[in-house]
């Protein structure tokens, strides 16, 4: 006996009722849209700006009325002694603070793998919250911090030593030359650590958790796994943003010096980038033009060096 068969529609009519969607590859364009548009207007639109390092600008008369000097900014550079003698200071300070960044770089990384190995769940995401908002806090409100703990006449600091005998008055901790750059980077490091090791978390979550099983069964105890397990899972990751890193060396911004700087540690706190920032707001704009034009020169140059190693010793690139 036959079985009841249900009728078969006309195999065209399928395809009438299917709704056309957006490829792929062009959701994922719209979605990146908004940021390349960002990029373009506050990173390459300001390009245009490199123009006023070709004339003898003065800030209120119009581009038009002032006089085509060409290249006299950039040979001044080398051509006035002690102009020479300033942008080799600012760079001294510059190359040592990049360094010091760049040793320390391995910090996020040991910060992520000890939050990794945290088995309390909820002890682990208080910590690194903790860690965390001080990315989101203003440079300004870190040296209110800071003033507030080492300030010569009320700190908390001096306060306390004052009081236990150590010091008979009290010591200036921020308008000093002495260990500025390590100062420098330790508050870095605290306002930025949390953030930092985000990508090294991201990286570790997403480890093959069968490797650590397979490494107990083995007997290797929680250093092993670390050491043969996690590290290798975060060295790409690590080589990546050393390679940026490399390439942003003599770019330190101005935000924390700027807050810290004064006339007692100007000398050995003043990077490039706030050194083209207060010389443009002396009043000598085309100057300060033509510095910051041969720094992102040096930066890209930086850039592709760096790019190229890793591509010697990994035989990988990011470019």
């Amino acid at each position: 006996m036959a079985l009841p068969t249900t009728p078969i529609e006309n195999p065209k009519s399928f395809g009438a009722s299917k709704r056309w969607t957006l490829p792929n590859k062009y959701k994922l364009f719209l979605m990146a849209l908004p940021f390349l548009v960002t990029t373009f207007i506050f990173y390459y639109l300001p390009i245009s700006g490199w123009i006023y390092a070709f004339y003898d600008f003065t800030p209120g008369i119009p581009l038009s009325d002032t006089p085509y000097v060409g290249l006299k900014w950039f040979k001044s550079i080398a051509q006035n002694q002690t102009q020479m003698e300033e942008v080799l200071r600012v760079l001294k300070n510059t190359v040592a603070m990049s360094t010091l960044g760049i040793i320390t770089s391995v910090f996020p990384v040991a910060f992520a793998i000890l939050l990794s190995e945290i088995k309390s769940s909820w002890f682990r995401k208080i910590v690194q919250t903790l860690t965390t908002i001080p990315n989101f806090i203003s440079w300004i409100l870190v040296y209110a911090l800071a003033f507030t703990l080492f300030s010569v006449d009320n700190g908390v600091v001096n306060t306390i030593l004052i009081k236990l005998g150590f010091i008979d008055e009290g010591i200036n901790f921020l308008a000093t030359n002495s260990n500025i750059w390590l100062t420098m980077i330790a508050w870095y490091w605290w306002k930025s650590l949390g953030w930092g090791a985000i990508l090294y978390l991201a990286a570790i979550t997403g480890i093959d958790q069968e490797l650590y099983e397979a490494a107990e069964v083995d007997g290797a105890n929680r250093f092993r796994k670390i050491w043969h397990i996690t590290v290798p899972g975060i060295i790409p990751t690590f080589f990546v943003l050393l390679v940026l890193s490399i390439g942003n060396f003599i770019n330190n911004g101005v935000d924390q010096y700027f807050a810290f700087q004064n006339a007692m540690n100007k000398d050995s706190i003043e990077v490039l980038d706030l050194y083209v920032y207060n010389i443009a707001f002396a009043n000598n704009f085309p100057f300060a033009t033509a510095v910051s034009m041969l720094k992102s020169v040096v930066s890209v140059m930086l850039l592709f060096m760096a790019n190229t190693l890793s591509k010697v010793v990994r035989g990988e690139s990011i470019i």
